[in-house]
């Protein structure tokens, strides 16, 4: 294999060159993605050193009228509200976490993003957690590197056990990659729309969140140029903060990272009605990142 070439193992992976066969999981292969941005390249410090705007295939243009809708916004809580009545009629996802009525009058459980968030924000490593980092292997091509524990081979306990659940049919449903991926658009729009109370202003290219660890077993290091500083293989959807005392109450270590912002899954502001705001938690899609290192 010449150098510098990602070549295919035939089964909609990418394997990486010059790199050890017995490094982790992800870092010796990629999945097929659905942006417009390699998975190698999306997962290299140079993409987050100059980040390029990502699409999820056709999803705009397939959901062009809810786009043409919140154009029309003056405010983030009626977008929120454009948003969820979009995805309550499509998706049949009640604002209110209930279940769709069926024809006998009984509701019945269908699979909502809401839901997955609420899982994520109580254990990431439950079933809802590898459901959406399932779907960033997915749409983005980026492998996780834990769930529960240390994700290291395919043909590993850990995998399987991630697998499994990825897939689970209580959470696996209701075309919840496709609630996803407006999920994800809808934040993206959000980023682009520039409120005057947003986080961040509309030319930002980045925002500066933090992340709380008492141990690097979940981010594999990739290098340590000096003890402040760490390049390290974040999970492929993992969670920060924006506020640093915060996030020191998940750790001792704080990690520092300016995060590009089409990286950017979830974060508070884009659902202003919901109860995701106490810890001031962003879903951010993984990959190398150089972080400040620092202890509380």
């Amino acid at each position: 294999m010449a150098d510098g070439v990602v070549t295919s193992d035939g089964m909609g992976r990418t394997q990486e060159p010059n790199v050890p066969p017995d490094s982790p999981l992800a870092l010796r292969a990629h999945r097929a993605n659905l942006v417009n941005v390699p998975a190698a390249a999306l997962c290299g410090e140079a993409y987050n050193d100059e980040p390029r705007r990502l699409r999820i295939g056709a999803t705009r243009s397939e959901h062009a009228a809810l786009f043409e809708a919140l154009d029309e916004c003056r405010d983030a809580p009626t977008a929120s509200d454009i948003f969820q009545r979009h995805m309550a009629a499509v998706f049949g996802v009640n604002p209110d976490f209930s279940g769709t009525e069926g024809p006998d009058g009984r509701r019945r459980f269908r699979a909502s993003y809401l839901r997955l968030l609420k899982g994520w924000m109580f254990d990431s490593n439950r079933a809802e957690g590898a459901v959406l980092k399932g779907w960033v292997e997915s749409r983005f091509g980026l492998l996780p590197t834990f769930h529960g524990e240390p994700i290291r081979r395919f043909a590993s306990d850990a995998w399987a056990a991630y697998g499994e659940q990825k897939q689970s049919t209580r959470f696996h449903n209701n075309n919840i990659h496709l609630q996803l991926d407006l999920l994800y658009e809808f934040c993206q729009w959000t980023i682009r729309r520039g409120w005057p109370d947003a986080p961040m202003p509309n030319w930002a290219s980045h925002i500066r969140l933090y992340r709380g660890v008492n141990d690097f077993e979940e981010h594999h290091i990739v290098a340590r140029p000096d003890k402040r500083t760490a390049v390290l293989r974040l999970n492929n959807l993992c969670s920060f903060s924006i506020n640093r005392d915060i996030a020191g109450q998940f750790g001792d270590y704080i990690l520092d990272a300016w995060v590009p912002l089409p990286k950017i899954v979830f974060f508070r502001d884009i659902l202003p009605r919901y109860p995701f705001q106490g810890e001031g938690e962003y879903l951010v899609i993984g990959g190398d990142y150089r972080v400040g290192v620092s202890l509380l």
